[in-house]
Parts: structure tokens; C-alpha cells; sequence
């Protein structure tokens, strides 16, 4: 019956890819996806499997039935944190936006041309994205170019390029991603390593399609913006913005200090931008119809929950496969069919693409024993990291982008996947380059 749910998972991301020809929305598909994978897996009473010391063995052969249920209770709190610290960063980012904080940043871009815009967010997506990460980064960044480029149409392409250096950005960081987190976790990398050899490849990564997107016709000329009551500003805008700021970045310190999931700084960094958002309400500039509107209540109305929902149907769908052992399976096949480790990582990043990156490195740190900062993790941080951006389901950032912005599939598969498969590939070379001479010893 695992070719069932193996049959079920790819019909569901059939039907994710094509919504828009099957007129059925992709939420719709991720959560039947979900449920009727674990459904097989419950009725059917299949093997739960997990890796002990790089063998596949099944976790509780006495009685499976409860096996599965400690999986799935173990996989819905793992995508539970994962949906509670986007909707902290949704949230965080919609009480900016209520406060109008995001107009000081418009206002800093005084570019009106295309190509600047493009490498200035492109640039700011990077390196943000290794401070924070790559999720909450490409939130932001989606709700600032919604202010500075009405035309939803022209505002994908930008939105697609955000996902590239978001993902390139989160890559050479230990907090810039949940897999580098993993391997730095795990002391797999240790965060000075993982910046010297991954950051020049990252680069490459996100340089490349910004280099082959400068001439395109779509970066072309200038921005049609227009002036409107929307550029005003309040006395809290500018106090709310950095808050807002801070209390993000604060997210990770808050997990080194303490040792608790990220979520619970992100909720944590919610609770004072509630209590913050309530207290410099702008009463007295607000007009007695938008003081009805003002409120936290009004930023969580506007939180995109289809897209949280769509994430939780692709999170438990992954995971059923994972359980059965499917993930370890096909990276172990790669292993002993291909003799090169590189390849196997490089096909790793591909198969990234199309499935979630945090049980392929899981299953990654089962297959190979090395030591500390060996190549081979840095080339898994690499692909794991990057290899995402290939296809806009392959990335939490490419999902989110693809929610708010109602991306499609195949859009992004044609107009986009050429630029990024060619960063890709070639910052791969770069760092197969850099530890093959050991240029920084």
C-alpha cells in the first residue's frame, strides 16, 4: 500500500501544479492530499520506519497502530511551530503595514527604475534573509513591493526574484533556514565554516538570474506608480516600523538565549508589537470611519490563513512519506546508484524542488557519517537551501509567495526555472571549486 500514498502524493501535486486548468484551488488539494495519505497509512496499518544509525527499521513493530499516531502527532507539532511562527510574522507584518511603516521604506526607494528596484530588493532579500530568514524576509518584502507596484502582473516577477534571494540568502547562515538550523544543530557546520565556503556560492546563486533578469522586457523602463493618500504617514510609523524590526531579529537571539523553538520568540515578538500597536494607536489622525477599522483584529482579518492551510496540507503530505521511509529510501538509491557524492547532493538540491527540504537533509545526515564541516554538508546547506527556488512549491518562501500572490505553477516553472537552474548549477560549481583547492583552508 505504499505505492498508494506514493500515487496520492504526486496525483495531489498534479492537481496543485494545474488549479488553474482544473479550476480547484490548491489548498483544496494539499489538505485531501494530507488526510488521504494518512488515511492509507492508519487503515492499512503500515510500517512506520525511522533511521537508526543510517538503517531504515521499523519504529514500533509490537504495535504499529500506536507508532502511527506518535508520528502524526510528531509531524503536526513540527509543521504546528512551523505555521504559529508564520502566523506571528504574518501578523507582525500586517501591523507595520496598518501603521503604514512600510511608506517610510517606499519612500527610501526613490528609484522609479525597474532594474535598480529589481537589484535593490534582490540585494536587501539576501542578506536580510541570513538575519531573520527566509520566510519572514519574503513576507516583508512581498508587502512592500504591493506598495510600490500596483500591477499584480509586474509585481510577480519581483516576487519570484525576492524567492531566489531569499532562499541564496538563507543558505550561508545557521539561522537564515530551518535546514542550515538543522546542520548547525545537529554540528554537522559550524556558522563560521558555513559563512566562508557558502556565501561566495550563494552569491553566484542569486547574481546570475539578477544579471539575466536585468535584460529582460519586463525590467525594462520605469515604474508606473502614482501618488495617493496612501504615502501619508503616522507619528507611530516610524516607531512601530523598528519595533517591528527589532523584535524580528530578536527572534533568533531569543531561540540562542533560552533554547526554545523559534516560534515561541516569534509569538513572543507578537505579543509586544499587540501591545505596542494598541498603545500608539493614532486616534487622533484617524478618521472616525478608518478608527473602526484600526486594530490588531483588523491586521489578523488580513492574514492570508488559505495559504497557512496549504502549507499544512503540503507539510503532513511530505510527512506521511517520510514515515514510511519513502524520503531515506530514494536518497539511499541516489547514494548507491551514483558513485559521486557530489552528484547525489546536486540531485538532492533538484529533488528539493519538488519536495520539502527539511526531510531530505534529515535523511541526508542518516546517509553520510562525516565530521564537522566536512564538503559534503556544505554542499547539502548549498543545495538543500537553493535547489528550493528551481519550482515555486519547493520553498516555504516560494509558498508563501506563491499565496500572496497567487503565482502560478506553471508561470513560474516557464518564465523563471531557466534563471534559477542556472545560478543554481553554477554556484554549485563554485563551492565544488572551493573545496576541491580549499581556498579558505
Amino acid at each position: 500500500m505504499e505505492a498508494w500514498i506514493i500515487a496520492i502524493f504526486f496525483i495531489g501535486y498534479f492537481c496543485i501544479t494545474t488549479e488553474h486548468q482544473i479550476r480547484v484551488d490548491k489548498t483544496i488539494s494539499a489538505l485531501a492530499m494530507a488526510v488521504i495519505c494518512w488515511t492509507i497509512l492508519k487503515v492499512f496499518n503500515i510500517d512506520v520506519m525511522e533511521v537508526v544509525n543510517g538503517v531504515l527499521v521499523p519504529a514500533n513493530s509490537s504495535d504499529n497502530s500506536t507508532a502511527i499516531d506518535l508520528a502524526l502527532q510528531h509531524h503536526l507539532a513540527e509543521t504546528a511551530e512551523i505555521l504559529f511562527f508564520l502566523i506571528g510574522a504574518m501578523t507582525i507584518v500586517e501591523v507595520i503595514d496598518m501603521h503604514r511603516g512600510f511608506e517610510i521604506i517606499k519612500r527610501v526607494i526613490r528609484t522609479q527604475s525597474k532594474v535598480k528596484l529589481l537589484w535593490i530588493i534582490g540585494v536587501i532579500a539576501f542578506f536580510l534573509s541570513a538575519i531573520i530568514d527566509n520566510l519572514t524576509t519574503t513576507i516583508i518584502l512581498i508587502t512592500i513591493l504591493r506598495k510600490l507596484i500596483p500591477d499584480q502582473k509586474e509585481r510577480i516577477w519581483y516576487a519570484s526574484m525576492i524567492v531566489i534571494a531569499a532562499n541564496a540568502g538563507g543558505a550561508w547562515s545557521p539561522i537564515g533556514d530551518v535546514t542550515t538550523t538543522m546542520l548547525w544543530v545537529k554540528n554537522k557546520v559550524s556558522a563560521a565554516k558555513l559563512v566562508e565556503y557558502v556565501l561566495i556560492p550563494a552569491i553566484v546563486c542569486l547574481a546570475v538570474p539578477l544579471f539575466i533578469a536585468s535584460f529582460l522586457p519586463v525590467f525594462k523602463g520605469n515604474l508606473a506608480t502614482s501618488d495617493n493618500n496612501e504615502s501619508v504617514t503616522y507619528k507611530s510609523s516610524m516607531p512601530v516600523l523598528i519595533v517591528g524590526f527589532i523584535a524580528i531579529i530578536f527572534v533568533p537571539i531569543f531561540k540562542s538565549l533560552t533554547h526554545l523553538p523559534p516560534y515561541m520568540g516569534m509569538l513572543f515578538a507578537l505579543a509586544t508589537m499587540w501591545f505596542l500597536s494598541e498603545k500608539m494607536k493614532p486616534i487622533s489622525e484617524l478618521s472616525e470611519k478608518e478608527e473602526d477599522k484600526f486594530g490588531i483584529h483588523r491586521a489578523l482579518s488580513r492574514i492570508e490563513f488559505s495559504s497557512i492551510l496549504f502549507f499544512l496540507g503540503i507539510l503532513l503530505a511530505v510527512a506521511s512519506l517520510q514515515t514510511i521511509g519513502t524520503l531515506f529510501n530514494f536518497a539511499q538509491t541516489l547514494n548507491q546508484t551514483i558513485p559521486s557524492e557530489n552528484v547525489v547532493v546536486l540531485l538532492l538540491g533538484f529533488a528539493s524542488a519538488v519536495i520539502d527540504n527539511v526531510p531530505l537533509v534529515a535523511a541526508s545526515m542518516g546517509m553520510f557519517q562525516e565530521g564537522l564541516d566536512s564538503g559534503i554538508w556544505h554542499f547539502i546547506a548549498y543545495s538543500a537551501g537553493t535547489g528550493g527556488s528551481l519550482l515555486i512549491i519547493g520553498s516555504a518562501a516560494g509558498v508563501v509567495a506563491m499565496g500572496m500572490e497567487k503565482i502560478s505553477f506553471f508561470w513560474y516553472a516557464k518564465n523563471i526555472l531557466w534563471m534559477a537552474l542556472l545560478g543554481f548549477v553554477l554556484g554549485y560549481l563554485t563551492l565544488v571549486t572551493f573545496e576541491a583547492l580549499h581556498v579558505f583552508g
